[in-house]
């Protein structure tokens, strides 16, 4: 932009509390789309870490319950994404009172009062675009809130997140390990204990570990060893990495990265089975929403080091049994071993094992296999340094040990997350889920089967329910998705004219002996009346770059409350504060700035698309917009409104940028689509910063189409 000395007004954006009357239920979701900064979200005094994907952005959102009733489901979205997790900053359920989550495309997980109570913390992703909240509350002091959320802009499948993992650090030779940390760009570094020979004083860790590895404090998630407790307390560990290392004197905590939950053990205080660490992580256990988990403490339960096995820390083996972890990384001998999934007592068990890492090769040393061990040793090494590489995706998990410099060996091992893993399955959505078809017309709804647990079956499509006197189609009639995927059919209600009524109507999803359903609302308009109207109060399936031709990177078309901002510069208002009914509008970039071009349109075109409708006899575009500039514009800059005609485009109206400032006035326009009566469209709504970087701000509101 042009200047930074150009200052947007800021203006604080309201969140809905849990200050609600009995049965009260809030939304105002307010999706950051495509590949803007994810907006800051408030701060909450005692909540779970989470640590995100690469490339996820997120914003703020507003949904909150509670009282006495079963409440309508509402919609957090953000358009375009593949994924969804929210936060929670209230979850106080009582009784059997619940809260389900559901993605749009797959996924559903139940929250009750055993998840998280008294702390804010993220869920799980959901598949799809829009997570689903609904709640069934039957207990008066049962309420919840949701603040924000975060959006995957690529597959579940294919989002990962990558951790560091390494114990017995600095030792002589941690200059050697710490360049693999740097190469491997972590979210995230996890310490097996004994960081800083030999005593773990603050001055060791200052003069032996922080020249090396204290690069990595921003993300570094420590456990002490026993080293750490030859100074009285542990008081130089806890006293180098402060609020890092959890409550001074316990050393444990837990948090979150991407889909899996973390939990930080201390194995050098009470362990055993009733103690209080050992409740703790049971109780932490049961409150995690992830379908995935690890833990990571010094001492080894099983080892075939000179220490070898340690049966001190079998409760805590048991406890991440019980809950179906997947990974345990320890430290303590110096050497690495990789072990079979087992059971506590070291059998092995490949449905429902742990698999323990040990990974004491940051730099001191190293320790024979002179010891036998209850477990099954797959894989080992005792002559070569090396940090683990874990790379974590929502369902699984590879591990790879990676040498320093000059030395060969390497190890790999997969797995699957045992509460991430589900049977094929499929799921079966319509989109919009109400739609409006005058006599004699036809209107369109897209039906969606995604695909969980690899399910790549034949999916038969059929509609039932309708109002009199109106048909269906489905094309194709049956569909099969990619594993992991969406395939998509097209629902082409045919109304006589001698229709009338409005229903609730079924799309069924049959495949062997499974089906699934999903409902779509049918209602016939008057002859002559609307054939599409929007005042984007709802979503009624609008999509967010739906030819996948978009360039625009920041300031995107979404659904939302616009906030106001006024520019310094010229004292003008560029984006507007209101709309011309309700809260919301089609609007580039919803949010306030921050600067001057801030949260503007940048970088392109950024294109939504309306649902299909027909276009009646003498048809008429009629809707309201708002644009504004700064004189740093050009007439490649422009708001265009085009009809999709299949893939045909054609512009019906358009505004262009000039060098001339212009603020933001809701003005009145039509058009006239005539021309396109009888015919299935799309309306494509559009906007672009082009040519050279300029000031561009857009709304669109109280869309209708009628004859």
């Amino acid at each position: 932009m042009r200047s930074t000395t150009r200052r947007w007004r800021r203006r604080t954006l309201a969140v809905a509390t849990s200050t609600l009357t009995a049965g009260a239920f809030l939304v105002a979701a307010h999706p950051q789309a495509g590949g803007a900064a994810p907006p800051a979200v408030p701060e909450v005094a005692d909540q779970v870490p989470q640590l995100a994907e690469a490339g996820v952005t997120g914003g703020p959102a507003s949904v909150s319950g509670g009282g006495t009733s079963t409440m309508a489901a509402r919609s957090v979205c953000a358009p375009g994404a593949h994924w969804l997790r929210v936060r929670f900053t209230e979850l106080s359920l009582h009784g059997n009172d619940s809260v389900t989550l559901t993605g749009s495309s797959a996924g559903s997980f139940t929250l009750t009062a055993r998840h998280w109570p008294g702390k804010a913390f993220h869920t799980r992703a959901f598949e799809g675009d829009c997570v689903r909240v609904s709640a069934s509350l039957a207990d008066p002091a049962s309420r919840f809130a949701i603040d924000a959320y975060q959006a995957g802009d690529q597959p579940l499948a294919t989002a990962t997140t990558t951790v560091a993992a390494v114990g017995d650090v600095c030792g002589s030779s941690c200059n050697q390990t710490a360049p693999l940390i740097k190469n491997m760009n972590p979210q995230a570094l996890i310490l097996a204990g004994d960081n800083a020979y030999s005593s773990g004083t603050l001055s060791e860790y200052n003069n032996n570990y922080n020249p090396y590895y204290g690069q990595f404090k921003s993300i570094t998630y420590p456990t002490p060893g026993n080293h750490e407790y030859k100074t009285s307390g542990a008081s130089g560990y806890f006293d180098y990495f402060g609020a890092r290392a959890g409550e001074r004197g316990k050393g444990y905590y837990s948090f979150d990265v991407g889909d899996w939950h973390f939990v930080a053990l201390n194995s050098n205080i009470g362990r055993g089975t009733g103690s209080a660490q050992e409740t703790w992580l049971k109780k932490d256990l049961a409150a995690s929403t992830k379908p995935c988990t690890a833990a990571f403490f010094h001492h080894p339960r099983f080892s075939r080091g000179t220490h070898g096995d340690d049966s001190s820390v079998t409760p805590f083996f048991q406890a991440l049994y019980n809950a179906k972890a997947d990974l345990i990384v320890v430290g303590h001998d110096h050497n690495y071993q990789r072990y079979a999934p087992s059971r506590p007592d070291g059998t092995r068990d490949d449905v429902n094992g742990v698999r323990e890492l040990l990974i004491g090769t940051g730099g001191r040393g190293y320790y024979n296999f002179d010891q036998s061990s209850a477990a099954v040793q797959e894989a080992g090494n005792t002559n070569t340094f090396g940090v683990g590489k874990l790379t974590l995706s929502a369902t699984d998990y590879r591990s790879d040990f990676v040498p320093v410099s000059g030395r060969t060996f390497t190890d790999t091992a997969t797995g699957k997350c045992k509460k991430g893993v589900s049977s094929p399955a499929f799921s079966v959505g319509t989109s919009p889920s109400s739609v409006s078809v005058k006599p004699g017309g036809t209107a369109s709804v897209t039906v969606n089967v995604g695909s969980t647990g690899g399910f790549t079956a034949g999916t038969a499509l059929s509609v039932s329910g309708l109002p009199s006197g109106v048909t269906g189609t489905i094309s194709p009639s049956s569909v099969t998705p990619p594993a992991n995927g969406t395939a998509t059919a097209t629902l082409t209600l045919t109304a006589s004219d001698a229709a009338s009524g409005s229903a609730t109507a079924t799309v069924t999803g049959t495949s062997g002996s499974v089906s699934h359903t999903a409902n779509v609302s049918v209602s016939v308009g008057s002859a002559g009346g609307e054939a599409f109207a929007d005042d984007f109060e709802t979503d009624k399936g609008w999509r967010l770059d739906a030819a996948g031709a978009d360039t625009a990177t920041a300031g995107k078309w979404e659904r939302g409350d616009p906030e106001q901002t006024t520019s310094t510069y010229s004292n003008q208002i560029k984006q507007r504060g209101d709309t011309t009914s309700g809260a919301n509008c089609l609007v580039t970039g919803r949010l306030a700035g921050s600067e001057y071009g801030v949260n503007d349109l940048d970088g392109g075109a950024s294109s939504m698309a309306s649902p299909s409708f027909t276009v009646p006899e003498g048809g008429k575009l009629t809707f309201s917009y708002t644009f504004a500039h700064g004189d740093n514009a050009t007439s490649a800059d422009y708001l265009r409104i085009r009809v999709l005609d299949g893939t045909t485009p054609t512009t019906v109206f358009e505004k262009l940028g000039s060098s001339t400032e212009v603020a933001g006035v809701w003005q009145n326009a039509t058009a006239d689509l005539s021309s396109f009566a009888g015919r299935a469209v799309r309306l494509l709504v559009e906007a672009a910063d082009a040519s050279t970087a300029s000031l561009w701000e857009s709304a669109v509101d109280d869309i209708r189409v009628t004859a």
